[in-house]
């Protein structure tokens, strides 16, 4: 998989299963690229999104939801997940 079928992935899981009122994911990879764990197919993401929905829990359950609907892109895609909730 390459990093656009990801991120369209992610986006689409996220806005069909999330309330939210604007979503951007930016490809971190390029940061971690020569580090030690670094690992080919696997990518860094970070995730700005904006919901009502997530605001109101607390940060925990709001990953947690996340971490939940990405479950399978997390095991398979994503090596490092940065998420800011506005």
């Amino acid at each position: 998989m390459n990093i656009n079928e990801l991120i369209t992935i992610v986006k689409n899981k996220l806005l069909n299963q999330i309330n939210i009122e604007s979503i951007n994911i930016e490809d971190k990879s390029f940061i971690h690229k020569n580090h030690k764990s670094n690992e080919k197919g696997k990518f860094h993401l970070k995730l700005i999104i904006e919901s009502k929905q997530l605001k109101q829990m607390n940060k925990i359950e709001s990953n947690k939801k996340i971490f939940k609907v990405l479950k399978e892109e997390l095991k398979n895609y994503i090596h490092s997940i940065q998420i800011l909730i506005k």
